[in-house]
């Protein structure tokens, strides 16, 4: 059980703390009064006696209900019995009429309130009534009785409405404190899941931009010298010592995702050195004419955009290698004012962005389908999902956006442009403006490609 949840019970058991103080200190003033008045001994005692079987009676009966705060027939009975206590001490000693100050205040939170109002009235009533069937009393002490059962009267009424939203406050903040221990546990439940649901996707770009990616490329590379094994050696041994290098750096990258550390690529060479070994594997895998070239002034920059930015080459030369037929590829990296920006282009076929936009956002419907499962998206994409739309999601989180530019036959540009905080090389701070990714164009790129 939380902090807030116990308070509201701690709360009103000091409460009662208090009032059960009050109460003590109410029976022994009574009780002294009693025993001082000039009333026969006889008649002491069993008014002493009266007042004192209302202490039991309070703390068996009374004090539970009033905790509990609720109402049935017992809070009646517990009532009635106060008042054939009360009655029948002050009959005997009109001296224990100072007992009100606990019997009206008892009645008020162990009853209703319109029945204990009434009660608290007809309480207020009983002395001057004692006094008249007694008989013998002169005017002036009836008056003053009288005037004394009034005030008593309006007091009553307006102690009794004060306890009940004192009571009904209490009973609203421990509903309160209840609520917000729910609620809270129910933030942490979502927050839970929301941060399980990041981790995951997380864990699918990775994999994807890292293990899936090299995998492809090491069975394309197998496959090759798997059909040239026979007629060109040479040719084979090549491809199988470059598959060989994809596995070890493979192997690299995962030891480094388990640690969670810097990919291996990076550990010991700077984001220009990184892309140009990419831009060499990429030629020498699928024979292309691949190109490298640094703009501007090369500078450190933060890790994360280093991570985004070999990774956004990555993804970009699969897509070139897997869907863009092309003939030559170039990776240009930027360094501007407050800015870095990797553009990579390629003379592929291209494709037709309207259409592709279409047949991704029926990929998307599908996803989102009942049928499509909680294994799998429901699109039937090798990729998952997890190409230029993962992409995407890597350069928004750094505050970067992403752009992709194509038409049919005319081949493909990709362009990540993340802003810097020229101060200190960093990437723009919450503070800042995010821009927004591509959107719907660039996830569709990764499947049209």
């Amino acid at each position: 059980m939380t902090r807030e949840a116990r308070r509201a019970p701690e709360a009103r058991v000091r409460w009662f703390g208090l009032w059960d103080s009050y109460f003590v200190i109410c029976y022994l003033v009574t009780t002294g009064l009693v025993f001082t008045s000039a009333v026969p001994q006889t008649g002491r005692m069993t008014a002493i006696g009266a007042l004192t079987l209302i202490v039991p009676w309070y703390a068996g009966i009374g004090r539970p209900l009033m905790l509990r705060h609720e109402s049935d027939r017992r809070n009646g009975v517990f009532a009635g019995g106060l008042f054939v206590l009360f009655g029948l001490a002050t009959a005997v000693d009109l001296t224990s009429a100072f007992a009100l100050f606990a019997i009206v205040p008892m009645l008020m939170m162990s009853l209703a309130t319109r029945p204990a109002v009434v009660a608290g009235v007809l309480g207020n009533l009983v002395p001057v009534t004692m006094l008249w069937l007694q008989g013998g009393a002169t005017a002036p002490l009836m008056l003053f009785v009288l005037l004394a059962s009034l005030l008593g009267i309006a007091l009553s009424v307006l102690l009794g409405l004060w306890i009940k939203r004192v009571v009904r406050q209490n009973k609203e903040h421990a509903e309160l404190i209840e609520e917000l221990r729910q609620n809270r546990e129910q933030v942490a439940r979502l927050s839970h899941r929301a941060g399980i649901s990041a981790e995951r996707e997380r864990l699918a770009r990775e994999i994807h931009d890292t293990l899936a990616q090299s995998l492809t490329s090491i069975i394309s590379l197998v496959q090759a010298a798997d059909a040239e094994v026979e007629s060109a050696p040479a040719v084979a041994r090549k491809h199988l010592a470059l598959a060989g290098r994809m596995a070890t750096e493979s192997l690299a990258e995962a030891r480094a995702f388990v640690a969670d550390r810097t990919p291996a690529s990076l550990q010991e060479s700077s984001l220009a050195q990184a892309l140009r070994r990419q831009a060499d594997g990429l030629a020498a895998q699928t024979g292309l004419l691949a190109r490298f070239a640094v703009e501007g002034d090369e500078h450190p920059l933060p890790m994360a955009v280093n991570v985004v930015l070999l990774r956004a080459a990555q993804e970009a030369g699969t897509n070139v290698r897997k869907h863009a037929d092309a003939r030559a590829v170039e990776l240009v990296l930027r360094y501007g004012e407050g800015q870095v920006g990797l553009r990579v282009t390629d003379d592929g076929k291209g494709f037709d962005a309207a259409e592709a936009e279409r047949e991704e956002a029926d990929r998307a419907a599908e996803r989102e389908a009942p049928e499509a499962g909680p294994g799998g998206d429901g699109s039937g994409d090798e990729d998952s999902g997890f190409g230029l739309r993962g992409m995407a999601a890597r350069v928004a989180e750094i505050g970067g956006v992403m752009s992709v530019v194509s038409r049919r036959g005319a081949g493909t540009a990709v362009e990540v442009k993340v802003p810097l905080d020229g101060a200190a090389g960093r990437p723009a701070g919450p503070s800042a403006p995010r821009p927004e990714p591509a959107g719907r164009l660039t996830e569709a790129a990764h499947d049209g490609r």
